[in-house]
């Protein structure tokens, strides 16, 4: 030891003044220290096992009466999301141009709450805030199909919504006998314009939608739809539950516009399931008097958050970190201890090229780490996933890429800020609890439920697990009730800038360890 400890030393002090050989030589110290080497290797791949073991326990599947069957495949939105699309819908076939205008004067509903007597249905009067119903053009009744639409909601007022993931907000306020909602969609080519007016003579446009590459003939009318009513119990160990809900719409003074002389109305519950025995599971329904109509629909028309994950499989990645932690912070004590990075005095001014070279070294081995180990568990974990029945959420290739580079990155600035913690500690029993405690604890304490959702969120806003939003796949939506929390995989930051709190307290304390090399020069 007292031999390579002096060669360590004698090779730094020859390469100060040169970065790349300041580079080779922290790099030929990593590789020749074999533990290191070794805790490297056994991070990625307690990330490869763990996430693979994960998605080999997790199995799905539907009942058919007493026979257990593979679930239906999620429907596919235009641009690729899963989405929900599940509706009661009256309509007309509309070739070419035309449009639809109807007054909506009341939107009422129906919730399914908990039993307060066992055995007896509790079924309120009540409207969750995203049942929607309005005037809709659609592409065809099949799930996933192109549309758009202007509605009025339970409590967001008037939207123009198209496409699953668009939405436009009109006027707020609700809908009553009273004070009634005139609604209006047009249609020229592929592009759709939405209006809204509270008397039926002055009309402001909502929005405007683009769908490219709509057919001719298309779909054109009324719709109800009422998601499920989202309950989130608060505290440590708080949960979330859906329950049934439809809504009832009213319209009156329905008039089309185009290419639909001579059709008739049509009646179809987009996306029903079915009971064990074939009948619709709570089907929608409507009627019609006089020109007026009752249209009564659950569900949704939205992207799906609910299901697998491709981020799910990556259960190791908190024991990646702390093999990666521990390399670093053994990388900067050696440093300290064999003497890295005391020069000659005139050599002082680059004192810190050596220790820049060891963080250098340790992020881009990290990096590297994280990669192979982010892809593989991603690649095989969604395909056994799969495999088990598990509706797994799709994503596009360029999501699926930030996935996995943004890990690997995660991976080498963890390094680099366990690295710095190394160096101002100076010992490895004080870096190593202090980086664990700063990177991976948070996130634990956030995403098993022991906290609060508040207290989660804020966590994840402000300390170096922040980073982990980079792994997120699906994004929040704010037109889609949900319970976004750090417990059910959503992070209060966007994936980058949460990699980017990590990045801030990986650079302030570089900062802080440039700042302690000059001290000790003094």
């Amino acid at each position: 030891m007292p031999g390579r400890g002096a060669m360590t030393g004698a090779s730094t002090r020859s390469g100060t003044g040169d970065p790349v050989r300041s580079l080779r030589t922290a790099w030929t110290g990593f590789r020749r220290a074999r533990g290191r080497v070794a805790a490297t290797a056994a991070g990625a791949l307690a990330v490869v096992l763990l996430g693979l073991a994960s998605a080999a326990g997790s199995h799905t599947s539907c009942s058919a009466g007493a026979v257990e069957v593979a679930c239906p495949a999620l429907p596919v939105g235009p641009g690729g999301e899963a989405v929900e699309d599940k509706f009661f819908f009256v309509h007309r076939a509309l070739t070419g141009d035309g449009g639809i205008t109807a007054r909506v004067t009341s939107l009422t509903g129906v919730i399914r709450k908990p039993d307060a007597v066992p055995g007896v249905r509790n079924v309120v009067a009540g409207v969750v805030p995203w049942a929607k119903a309005g005037v809709m053009v659609k592409e065809s009744i099949e799930q996933g199909s192109s549309y758009a639409a202007v509605m009025v909601t339970g409590a967001h007022g008037v939207r123009m919504q198209h496409d699953f993931t668009h939405d436009v907000a009109g006027r707020p306020g609700g809908v009553s006998e009273g004070s009634p909602r005139w609604l209006r969609l047009v249609r020229s080519g592929d592009t759709l314009i939405g209006y809204e007016s509270a008397d039926g003579a002055h009309w402001s446009e909502v929005g405007t939608a683009r769908l490219p590459g709509l057919q001719a003939t298309v779909e054109i009318g009324l719709f109800a739809a009422s998601p499920g009513d989202l309950t989130v119990t608060p505290g440590a160990l708080g949960g979330s539950a859906s329950r049934f809900s439809e809504a009832t719409a009213a319209f009156d003074r329905v008039t089309l516009e185009g290419g639909t002389a001579g059709g008739e109305w049509r009646e179809d519950d987009v996306g029903v399931t079915g009971e064990p025995g074939g009948s619709p599971h709570h089907p929608g329904r409507t009627s019609e008097s006089g020109g007026a109509f009752s249209v009564t629909g659950n569900g949704d028309i939205a992207p799906s958050t609910g299901g697998q994950t491709l981020e799910r499989t990556l259960v190791g990645l908190p024991a990646g970190l702390i093999a990666v932690i521990v390399v670093a912070v053994m990388s900067a004590t050696a440093e300290h201890r064999y003497g890295l990075g005391r020069t000659a005095p005139p050599a002082r001014p680059r004192r810190g090229r050596v220790p820049a070279a060891g963080a250098a070294v340790v992020a881009a081995v990290a990096f590297a780490a994280g990669l192979a180990a982010t892809a593989v568990t991603l690649t095989a974990g969604s395909r056994i996933l799969r495999a088990n029945g598990n509706q797994v959420l799709p994503v596009s290739w360029l999501t699926e890429v930030r996935v996995v580079v943004g890990t690997a990155a995660l991976f080498a600035v963890a390094a680099v800020l366990s690295f710095a913690l190394g160096v101002l500690f100076r010992r490895g029993t004080g870096a190593i609890p202090a980086a664990v405690a700063l990177i991976v604890l948070p996130h634990l304490l956030a995403t098993v439920s022991v906290l609060p959702d508040s207290a989660a969120q804020w966590l994840l806003r402000v300390t170096p697990a922040a980073g982990f939003a980079i792994q997120q796949s699906i994004p929040q939506y704010a037109h889609v009730l949900g319970h976004y929390a750090p417990s059910a995989g959503f992070y209060p930051l966007a994936p980058w800038a949460g990699l980017g709190v990590l990045t801030a307290w990986a650079a302030v304390a570089l900062l802080g360890c440039g700042w302690l090399l000059r001290r000790r020069d003094v």
